[in-house]
């Protein structure tokens, strides 16, 4: 329950500057886990982004202040981080699906999004393998692309990264580089707290690294691996929620602020074999 509790408390943080600017730094490291982590957690736990869920919190404020107060309507945009009307009046109307005005006047009825609390549930039907392996760091050659800190922008760059690699011979390449360990063509989500926030297309490998690609180092860590099939990304994007919501609470670990990995065993998207490799670590006293 520490975990959740943790979680929760990372909310109630949220909450107390939804009139401010809120620190995600913070937040996570309330969580125990980097921002990258916590916003991923967040985002299948909650079933909603990080940031749409402060921009839900805070329109819902807004709303309340609109119907019950004589506050100027820029005034309640300033107190909710809008220093546009502009901005706020879409983001309100994208919201509530009425303009700011309306509501102010009683002509239109609001939408109200309470604080979210996480609670533990029995879930785990189906069962769910996995092996804890601790790994010296190791030497990866491959292709990159930025990965912004809005978690939601990444759901379009990785793809275009992987369909570029696809189209332009990056991943045979990959295979034929590869001689470590683990074996397959690895996606590494590098988004580590003080990091360079990136995503890449890799392969462990001692050789040199071709023109136009890159090498770099995967640290030393403790990994829970689970292995999966399916067609991808789906297959491995509900193996990744499993973890966070049915493994993660009562593992008996916590996210590690390293890298998150998966392994592609087979190059055959529709009938994938792969692996999820996440880095883990024993709670902190």
């Amino acid at each position: 329950m520490e975990w959740i509790d943790r979680l929760n408390e990372s909310v109630r943080y949220l909450e107390g500057s939804l009139t401010g600017e809120p620190d995600y730094a913070r937040a996570a490291q309330i969580a125990c886990c980097s921002v990258y982590h916590y916003q991923r957690m967040f985002s299948y736990l909650a079933g909603v982004p990080l940031s749409e869920y402060v921009r839900r919190r805070r329109m819902s404020l807004a709303a309340a202040d609109l119907l019950g107060g004589t506050e100027k309507i820029v005034d309640i945009a300033l107190k909710y981080g809008y220093s546009s009307p502009t901005a706020f009046n879409r983001t309100f109307q994208k919201v509530h699906g009425v303009p700011p005005s309306a509501v102010r006047q009683g002509q239109a009825a609001v939408k109200a999004y309470p604080p979210l609390s996480f609670q533990l549930t029995v879930q785990g039907v189906a069962e769910m393998e996995y092996r804890i392996e601790k790994r010296d760091a190791f030497r990866v050659i491959g292709v990159t692309a930025p990965m912004s800190a809005e978690i939601e922008e990444n759901f379009e760059a990785v793809p275009r990264l992987w369909a570029q690699a696809a189209s332009d011979g990056t991943i045979p390449k990959l295979a034929a580089l590869m001689d470590g360990e683990p074996k397959g063509i690895l996606g590494v989500c590098d988004c580590t707290d003080g990091g360079a926030r990136r995503y890449g297309i890799a392969a462990a490998s001692t050789q040199p690294a071709p023109k136009g690609m890159e090498e770099w180092e995967i640290g030393a860590y403790t990994w829970a691996v689970f292995p999966g099939t399916g067609e991808c990304p789906a297959a491995i994007q509900a193996l990744e929620q499993r973890i966070v919501r049915e493994w993660l609470p009562t593992s008996g670990y916590e996210y590690a602020d390293g890298p998150d990995i998966e392994v592609y065993l087979n190059p055959n998207p529709a009938d994938a074999a792969f692996e999820v490799w996440i880095p883990v670590a024993r709670p902190r006293a």
